[in-house]
């Protein structure tokens, strides 16, 4: 039986239902109420955009955006001028305006595990797939740009 991996956006849906069940579940503290939580929708909007600016980067140069395949190429301008990673960074954001917009301090328990997680299980892996495939391209760009931000 062949499996297919888990890709990263079944990991952003598992987040946030994990952080809908603690906020209805075990909210422990409302932190940020209306509409100071209406803020999140900024973070939800600029992690949306970060994934349709990148996903068209890819688009552009004929290269694959699924983790664990092998690149055509090296996508280093647009958005991943600011961080390697703009979709993962994306997702962050996105989770991040989600637990403002809940409001309630156990969603945003989610946040870093989610980034340790997506760094460990996907970041990790495609950047010694890059320094494979590109070698000192991948490392000049390594060294102008940060993996977050």
């Amino acid at each position: 039986m062949n499996r297919k991996p888990v890709l990263p956006p079944t990991y952003l849906w598992a987040a946030m239902l994990a952080m809908l069940a603690f906020h209805f579940g075990l909210p422990v503290k409302r932190i940020i109420s209306f509409p100071w939580n209406l803020l999140g929708l900024l973070s939800l909007v600029l992690g949306a955009a970060l994934n349709v600016l990148a996903d068209k980067d890819f688009r552009v140069l004929k290269t694959t955006v699924k983790p664990f395949q092998e690149s055509a190429a090296l996508v280093t301008g647009d958005v991943f001028r600011i961080c390697r990673h703009p979709m993962y960074l994306g997702f962050v954001l996105i989770l991040l305006g989600l637990a403002v917009l809940l409001g309630s301090l156990t969603p945003f328990i989610v946040v870093p595990i989610f980034a340790a997680v997506i760094d460990r299980v996907f970041i990790v892996v495609e950047e010694q797939m890059l320094a494979n495939r590109f070698g000192q391209a991948w490392l000049d760009y390594k060294s102008r740009v940060r993996r977050w931000i």
